[in-house]
């Protein structure tokens, strides 16, 4: 009898479990998150603001650019008249002005990065919070990004990476 109880129980046990951990099994979803932002408001103004702001950019460069052409051209063509003090004088300014624009360059590239984020920012944060809201009132525990494969949300987990540090001896 005490056999057929314990029996009873260990399956009662085995049952119970496996009702749990089905009950908690993760729930995955997934958006294209490429088509979200197609029509989310804002993303059309924010891209033509972008845009001309990169345009502006790129004029101040061609203007650099012309003038930097037009010295060495006038230097290439006189520079047989020249005394030496004078081409020293002009060889400093054709350099000056091409490290003016490099640096234009890397500080154009720098302010059209900070541009798209400030105008793409609060429209991919506002994405984000709906995607996490979604995913808390619907019970997902992973969305995926089918657009790019990325993980978007996840439940709150144990950080493992202790344990992998630990392993590999580090």
């Amino acid at each position: 009898m005490t056999r057929l109880f314990s029996l009873l129980l260990i399956l009662g046990l085995l049952f119970t479990g496996m009702s749990t951990t089905t009950a908690q099994a993760p729930k995955f979803g997934h958006i294209n998150s490429m088509e979200l932002l197609s029509v989310l408001p804002g993303v059309r103004q924010a891209d033509q603001q972008l845009e001309a702001f990169a345009k502006q950019l790129e004029e101040q460069n061609k203007n650099m650019l012309r003038e930097y052409q037009t010295k060495a051209e006038e230097y290439q063509s006189r520079e047989a008249m020249m005394l030496d003090a004078v081409k020293e004088v002009k060889l400093r300014e054709i350099s000056d002005l091409e490290q003016r624009i490099v640096a234009f360059q890397e500080n154009a590239q720098r302010r059209l990065e900070n541009k798209k984020e400030e105008l793409y920012g609060p429209l991919l944060e506002k994405a984000d919070d709906a995607i996490k809201a979604v995913a808390r009132e619907h019970g997902y525990t992973y969305i995926f990004d089918t657009s790019s494969g990325a993980l978007l949300h996840a439940e709150q987990s144990d950080n493992i990476l202790p344990l992998v540090r630990q392993k590999l001896g580090l």
